[in-house]
């Protein structure tokens, strides 16, 4: 059913998508499908990396890791912007673009005032309304 499984992360707070991680490698198992991790970067240094290429190294690593922990294909995507907290929206959407995801397993925040006033909309929410493919958010 899915052949490819799209997986956000920030590499600085994998420690707080556990659950989701779990889930993608499930599904992965299920379906026999590729995870492929995606993170949004910067071009300026970070706290997980100093240049591009060591940041995509870092999650190059993290992928390999992923796949050995649970047995499953994974593979690394990462994608550059100029302002990540500004374009992430954006930068998902060229990420299932360019991996050729036909799901997405993504963590949720904790929903606050914001969210129940409407105020802010969030990022799964973006990618269901722009997308043709199913968003799986885990919470």
């Amino acid at each position: 059913m899915y052949s490819k499984i799209m997986v956000p992360v920030e590499l600085d707070h994998t420690d707080r998508i556990e659950r989701t991680l779990k889930v993608a490698a499930d599904l992965a198992k299920i379906y026999s499908s590729t995870v492929v991790y995606v993170a949004i970067h910067g071009k300026v240094p970070n706290p997980v990396a100093r240049t591009p290429e060591k940041f995509a190294a870092e999650l190059d690593m993290f992928a390999r890791e992923q796949g050995e922990r649970f047995g499953i294909q994974t593979s690394a995507l990462p994608i550059a912007s100029n302002d990540p907290a500004a374009e992430i929206d954006a930068r998902l959407i060229e990420a299932v673009r360019r991996s050729k995801a036909d799901l997405v397993v993504m963590a949720s925040h904790v929903p606050g005032v914001a969210d129940t006033l409407h105020l802010i909309g969030s990022h799964a929410a973006k990618l269901v309304r722009q997308l043709d493919i199913s968003v799986f958010v885990v919470r």
